[in-house]
């Protein structure tokens, strides 16, 4: 069932990605594997899966060490894609390259701090807020010059690498009524490239089960996929 889950899903992206006249080869699919246990996660990384998320700080601690000792091969990337909270920057940058979960300038002060007692330069996103939900972390978007100020606040700190954007959709009843959101974090990350020039703002990490094929349309460069893969969460 995983082999044929991962094969829907892998067509469904490259189809996405044509139908948008992009190359499917630029759009990176990280395998959220929250709640699944360490046996599913090699058993997808035997079928090519390379990068990998996680919600859940303790949970992580458990599953990425051991996953990791038994990767006799080419290494595997982890993504954060929870929030993270200031109390536990000390347990998660240890354990994942990338964080798409970046929500305000104190959270990437505390976890330049903890890089550099690593000596260790971390890849990392900013989540925004498109939707405005309360219920929702991430920057909001406007004021304009408000979210300008914090970006150029974090992007001064040296050990952390700025790559681009993240958002979470709201649920919708159609794909395509996320297109807006999804089209509304492109046009952010545009002014970015303009305002901030030096720096490539090379992804957008939005789309999920429910909505992936929209947020190809829209640009995403990561999708960030578990239902379609994995099944319902255990």
């Amino acid at each position: 069932m995983l082999e044929q889950n991962l094969a829907l899903v892998q067509q469904r992206i490259a189809r996405a990605a044509e139908r948008a006249g992009r190359d499917p080869r630029d759009i990176t699919l990280v395998a959220v594997s929250k709640t699944f246990p360490v046996e599913t996660i090699l058993a997808a990384y035997a079928l090519g899966i390379r990068h990998f998320g996680e919600n859940r700080i303790e949970e992580a601690t458990q599953k990425i060490p051991t996953v990791n000792s038994r990767i006799t091969q080419s290494s595997i990337t982890w993504h954060l894609v929870g929030h993270l909270q200031s109390r536990k920057v000390k347990d998660a940058l240890p354990l994942f390259d990338v964080i798409h979960s970046i929500d305000s300038v104190a959270l990437a002060q505390k976890i330049e701090a903890r890089a550099a007692a690593l000596n260790k330069t971390l890849a990392i996103l900013l989540e925004v807020n498109v939707s405005g939900e309360a219920s929702k972390y991430g920057f909001a978007p406007a004021p304009r010059e408000e979210f300008f100020e914090a970006v150029r606040a974090i992007l001064a700190l040296p050990h952390l690498d700025v790559q681009g954007l993240m958002t979470i959709a709201p649920i919708v009843a159609q794909p395509d009524a996320a297109r807006p959101y999804f089209g509304a974090l492109r046009e952010l990350r545009d002014e970015l490239r303009a305002r901030f020039p030096d720096r490539a703002w090379q992804h957008l990490s939005m789309g999920m089960t429910d909505d992936f094929e929209t947020a190809i349309a829209e640009g995403a460069t990561m999708v960030r996929i578990g239902r379609a893969i994995f099944g319902e969460r255990v």
